[in-house]
């Protein structure tokens, strides 16, 4: 089975409707999932966004090759839907509370965005055309989605050194790398300011340098009290090539080694703190410096069978009826189902027993 990882790890996930009174019609239902339920609605939500994961997945494909992408993955994407309605309820089932995480990410997407409140975000968002709480509700299942991928199937895998070195023998030209240092920047702006302002600035600055110093993280103070667009990021700036840099800042980047930071720089807009996250030598780098690529492509290589065992366990665990006339995606028809009460839980004998996947 075709695991589609933009669905299942980056779609907005739609509010599931709460069941109505017995036999009144609410909406075209598409599948129950246990107690859950996917309408029409939700099925055509994600078939419309289809068409832009694939050109974000691939800018330089053709008209013609979308197409193909778009047509492939309509074939899945009641599956995925299902596969997610599973994972958010085992989320619950769990007991996994991800709110502070919702308000984190929520507030990053208003900084990345330079809008100056969440009430002016929540603004924005309706503005838009979307419901503030569906938008909510969609960032809340994915990060429950990824944290019940991330312990139930990624928790369970490791990688010992063998296994690591093996890779890097057999890979070795991918990590020969040009002089390079990746870095992520502090800024406290001067633009705009008085004379007087300025000086404030600079011991803003100063004072941040001094933080540093005694140890306080970078990634945070970045995000709380950087000027910079990369403050949402951590001040992650990225990756660049000797002779990239201007060479004020290249001066003092390339003598450092990593996690350390340079002294308060001046610039024309501010004052700027660079540390360094990595530095590569020119060739190919020892397997020391390329160990955690090296795990993260392990890790992504077994994922998806162990996402794919663990996907069909859920199935197989779990109540699920899909309506004859979508079992093919090809196939449309609009008539609606009657809603009924949901299904009482069986005890754990009875759910042992039952057939699992099921034709309305």
């Amino acid at each position: 089975m075709r695991i589609c990882w933009i669905a299942i790890l980056g779609l907005l996930l739609p509010a599931w409707a709460s069941a109505q009174a017995d036999k009144r019609v609410v909406e075209d239902i598409v599948a129950r999932v246990n107690n859950e339920i996917i309408t029409l609605s939700d099925l055509q939500r994600g078939r419309s966004s289809l068409r832009r994961e694939a050109e974000e997945e691939c800018p330089s494909c053709t008209p013609s090759q979308i197409a193909q992408q778009v047509a492939e993955r309509e074939k899945t994407v009641l599956r995925d839907l299902i596969d997610q309605s599973l994972l958010i309820q085992r989320g619950k089932d769990m007991g996994l509370s991800v709110e502070a995480d919702v308000i984190k990410q929520l507030d990053e997407v208003r900084q990345r965005n330079n809008i100056p409140s969440m009430e002016e975000l929540e603004t924005q968002v309706t503005k838009s055309g979307l419901v503030w709480e569906d938008f909510k509700s969609g960032i809340r299942n994915r990060i429950l989605t990824q944290e019940v991928i991330r312990r139930e199937v990624g928790g369970r895998m490791s990688f010992g050194n063998d296994e690591i070195k093996k890779y890097y023998d057999e890979h070795k030209n991918d990590y020969v790398r040009p002089e390079m240092a990746y870095v992520s920047e502090l800024f406290v702006t001067s633009e705009g300011k008085t004379p007087e302002e300025i000086v404030i600035q600079e011991q803003r600055a100063r004072v941040l340098h001094d933080r540093l110093k005694k140890g306080e993280d970078f990634q945070e103070l970045a995000k709380r009290y950087s000027d910079g667009s990369t403050a949402a990021q951590g001040g992650e700036l990225g990756g660049f090539e000797r002779g990239k840099l201007d060479r004020l800042l290249e001066e003092s980047v390339f003598q450092l080694v990593r996690g350390q930071f340079t002294d308060v720089i001046r610039t024309q807009t501010g004052f700027l703190i660079l540390r360094v996250d990595q530095r590569y030598e020119a060739g190919i780098q020892p397997v020391e410096k390329v160990e955690n690529e090296i795990m993260n492509k392990l890790y992504l290589e077994k994922m998806q069978p162990s996402l794919r065992e663990f996907l069909v366990k859920l199935r197989e665990e779990s109540y699920i009826l899909i309506k004859p006339e979508y079992a093919d995606p090809a196939v449309a028809n609009s008539t609606p189902i009657l809603e009924v009460a949901p299904v009482k839980a069986a005890d754990e004998e009875g759910k042992k027993k039952r057939k699992r996947f099921l034709i309305f």
